[in-house]
């Protein structure tokens, strides 16, 4: 029987790697994709001495040329595409006002249209065959609208409506392909240390802050799932809720503490280097500096929350409140 083939966008570190670690336990054979070769090798050595086949493939994302090829070469040399994982990103942290449009459209180009890139390419040879499953990285409910934090939520978002309209196109056309996304909290990667920073602080992750592995899971649970989306904890759901009964309450707290949430008291450095045009140099892993307080996949709080169950809690809730209404307007009525 032939393997299981999953591509992994951004696989050199972070989420990436994780993904491809824990995919690759669940019988995953990986195509590794990203800017940095020497990463991706790493990563496909500790991958190779768990008997897992993998091919490493250096590509910018925001290439959608690369990417189409990229595919091709997956689809001749391990097997088809089962998985596919957008987990490469790249974002510029900082006030609006602050910003160069060049450093946004860039960040734009990596995050959101090279999301897509990986998407049209996975499409071309999933639809031969009509099944599959394509996954995007979204922001959770708690971390959207952050300020600082615009570009980064533009890109989500853009992605996000890109994934809604393309489903009931692929319903439409009875394509068995799967689109999901998984809204993650903040998680303890690298990217703390190498994102482009016009604030002159260091930067620190918003709220509860989660292992890689913890995302890894979320993701390969995600390759299975018939839900749309997959949230990690509670934060989410309460977040989501929070967003809409109160929007104009949750901005005025996000101005008021917002910033200091995002940024440490120390000066970043001066002359740090970003990922934003080029990948940084150096050895760097899936895990970020902030170990000690992120909860690990055995944390109590390290639950999966797919889109069906959130749909089913909703329901119960407004059919409670509905009989709750309906009982008062009874009693008032006697």
């Amino acid at each position: 029987m032939s393997s299981q083939i999953a591509v992994i966008t951004g696989a050199g570190a972070g989420i990436g790697r994780a993904a491809a670690r824990t995919l690759g336990r669940a019988g995953f054979d990986i195509a590794l994709l990203g800017r940095n070769e020497e990463r991706l090798q790493d990563a496909a050595q500790d991958l190779k001495t768990h008997g897992i086949r993998t091919l490493v493939v250096p590509v910018d994302v925001a290439d959608a040329d690369a990417v189409a090829k990229a595919a091709h070469r997956v689809e001749s040399e391990l097997g088809p595409i089962k998985v596919w994982a957008n987990c490469a990103g790249a974002t510029v942290i900082g006030q609006v006002a602050t910003l160069s449009a060049q450093d946004i459209r860039r960040a734009t180009e990596v995050t959101y249209l090279g999301s897509v890139n990986g998407t049209l390419a996975a499409l071309e040879h999933m639809r031969r065959r009509g099944h599959g499953a394509i996954i995007n990285l979204d922001l959770a409910p708690s971390l959207r609208g952050l300020p600082l934090q615009a570009v980064e939520n533009g890109a989500r978002a853009a992605l996000r409506g890109f994934c809604e309209s393309l489903r009931p196109e692929l319903l439409h056309d009875a394509d068995n392909i799967r689109v999901v996304m998984v809204d993650l909290p903040a998680i303890n990667t690298p990217r703390y240390s190498w994102t482009r920073n016009t604030t002159g602080k260091r930067l620190k992750p918003v709220g509860p802050v989660y292992e890689p592995e913890v995302a890894a899971e979320a993701i390969c649970r995600a390759a299975f799932t018939t839900s749309r989306s997959i949230s990690v904890g509670p934060s989410s759901t309460f977040a989501a809720l929070w967003s809409l009964l109160g929007p104009g309450c949750r901005e005025k707290r996000l101005a008021e503490h917002g910033y200091k949430a995002q940024l440490e008291k120390t000066c970043a450095e001066a002359d740090a280097q970003d990922d934003l045009y080029k990948s940084t140099p150096g050895a760097f892993g899936a895990q970020g500096a902030f170990d000690a307080k992120a909860r690990r996949l055995d944390s109590p709080l390290s639950f999966f929350v797919t889109s069906s169950v959130r749909a089913g809690l909703a329901g119960a809730a407004l059919a409670a409140g509905l009989t709750g209404l309906l009982n008062h307007i009874r009693n008032g009525r006697r």
